[in-house]
């Protein structure tokens, strides 16, 4: 069976103008840019992630949704799991 799973990917210039970039899980479905660039200012202006003594997400670049669909050809750990839970019952 597919699973498909979405994130969103926020890109960044760090201190150094070099891209930097967070990947959020379960995202919001439908952001707007608006609402996606104004959270990416905010994390930009609060100015508290630093690596190495470079600031990190310093100015907004892009954002985007990934979207990453897994098919399994075949896993037995679901089926190990299943027997797993009838014992528990």
């Amino acid at each position: 069976m597919a699973k498909t799973t979405k994130t969103l990917k926020l890109t960044f210039l760090n201190g150094k103008n070099k891209k930097t970039s967070v990947t959020l899980g379960d995202a919001v479905d439908n952001l707007t840019a608006e609402q996606v660039r104004g959270a990416m200012t905010t994390i930009a202006q609060a100015n508290v992630f630093e690596k190495d003594g470079v600031k990190n997400y310093v100015t907004p670049q892009s954002a985007s949704y990934i979207e990453r669909t897994v098919s399994d050809i075949f896993n037995d750990g679901d089926a190990d799991q299943a027997e797993s839970a009838d014992k528990q019952d």
